[in-house]
């Protein structure tokens, strides 16, 4: 059993989980894409510790699913795109497959351990709620879900419900167990570093990013992700939304929370404590890791990703992030500032503009600059009541953005 200590709604701390060495059921959302894939390769390494009880995937790789299905056998699967329902029913024989935005919902909320949330965009804030309204254990790459629906989801979460599977938000929950012996101490903590990349366009000014194409924005430096997160790190917007979302989960004020670049990705963020002490957490860039360790919270799993070769010759830098170049981060402390509505707004018209911008609609400069005058448009709700209230400021901020896009 676990020592309570203090945590802040929608820390990751101890939660109602089975001990950390007894079998867990998971349920994986998203478990086509990139997240997902990685999470069964954790799940599939440790088999007398995970079992896969549910399955969720958008339905646009049916064999990828199907051999998924095959491999883990789950209890249900669920597929959102409806279209794509009859071709997995055929190919995944009698594991029951249910459809649509429901059929979504039900599996996040069904019967296990750790929901793994990987969805990408908006469109994961149900599942984020239906699985905490479950009274599940979230393991949260949705980023987008805790920002859009920040007060919402916090209110479902409580106290050590959340589990950051992002790797700034994972090293930063590590490291703020050092605060104190009985841990979490937010009175101890001077600030938050979160560390990026700078992405495939680093050290590049404003004016030589004008004719960026999709093609070299695809192009990440050391991350192997899907195409919305690695086109949201070229831009930056991932880092503006990480700055938000480490807002919302440590309850650290904007001010506090400082983004440098680390183009090397070993150190994936730190905590500056008031005594001048900084501790970082350290390791090559694999999102196994992170995953791995809210799959097996509070153990850690042997061998979830190779560790620093500590008999080697290493050189890290940090240098400061130009806001002149990579305006979205500036942005996104303005627009989580603003709170209520405005991050929906924020989120929803970045993911419009990077459709433009892959479709040949929209420079790559324009995405940031385009979301600016969206969110400026945008008359922000001060509070957040309902999902209704998050997606109406969720649509009407994607129909702006598409007549500014000319979409």
């Amino acid at each position: 059993m676990q020592t309570p200590v203090a945590v802040p709604d929608g820390l990751a701390g101890p939660a109602d989980l089975p001990g950390p060495y007894e079998p867990r059921s998971i349920v994986v959302l998203g478990s086509t894409g990139s997240v997902g894939s990685q999470a069964l390769d954790v799940i599939e390494r440790e088999p007398g510790r995970f079992r896969v009880a549910g399955l969720v995937a958008g339905g646009g790789r049916p064999d990828l699913l199907a051999r998924q299905v095959e491999r883990f056998r789950p209890e249900v699967v669920a597929v959102a795109d409806e279209r794509a329902v009859r071709a997995v029913r055929e190919a995944v024989g009698g594991v029951p497959v249910l459809a649509g935005a429901e059929g979504v919902a039900e599996v996040a909320a069904w019967p296990c351990d750790i929901v793994m949330n990987g969805i990408t965009g908006a469109v994961g804030l149900t599942s984020t709620l239906a699985a905490l309204a479950a009274g599940r254990v979230l393991a949260l790459a949705n980023k987008e879900s805790l920002i859009i629906g920040g007060p919402l989801v916090k209110r479902a979460a409580g106290p050590g419900r959340i589990l950051p599977v992002d790797s700034e938000h994972s090293a930063l929950a590590q490291c703020l167990w050092a605060a104190g012996p009985d841990g979490y101490d937010p009175g101890a903590v001077r600030r938050l570093v979160v560390t990026a990349s700078g992405g495939p366009f680093r050290g590049r000014t404003r004016a030589e990013l004008k004719d960026v194409t999709p093609e070299q924005a695809l192009k990440h430096p050391t991350w192997d992700m899907g195409t919305v997160i690695t086109i949201n790190s070229a831009t930056l917007v991932n880092k503006g939304l990480e700055v938000i979302e480490a807002n919302l989960l440590f309850d650290i004020p904007f001010d506090r929370i400082t983004v440098v670049v680390h183009p090397q990705s070993v150190v994936h963020s730190m905590v500056e404590f008031v005594d001048g002490s900084t501790i970082a957490q350290a390791s090559p860039p694999d999102m196994r890791l992170p995953i791995s360790l809210t799959l097996g919270w509070p153990a850690r799993v042997p061998g979830a990703a190779r560790p620093v070769d500590w008999t080697a010759a290493h050189t890290w830098t940090f240098e400061p992030l130009d806001d002149e170049a990579f305006p979205a981060v500036a942005l996104a402390r303005h627009v989580g500032a603003l709170g209520g509505t405005a991050p929906a707004v924020y989120n929803a018209a970045n993911e419009v503009c990077l459709e433009a911008f892959l479709a040949g609609r929209l420079p790559f400069l324009g995405i940031v600059d385009t979301i600016e005058a969206v969110v400026g448009e945008h008359s922000v709700s001060g509070s957040v009541e309902s999902v209704e209230e998050v997606f109406e400021a969720d649509a009407w901020a994607r129909a702006r953005a598409r007549e500014l896009t000319g979409a």
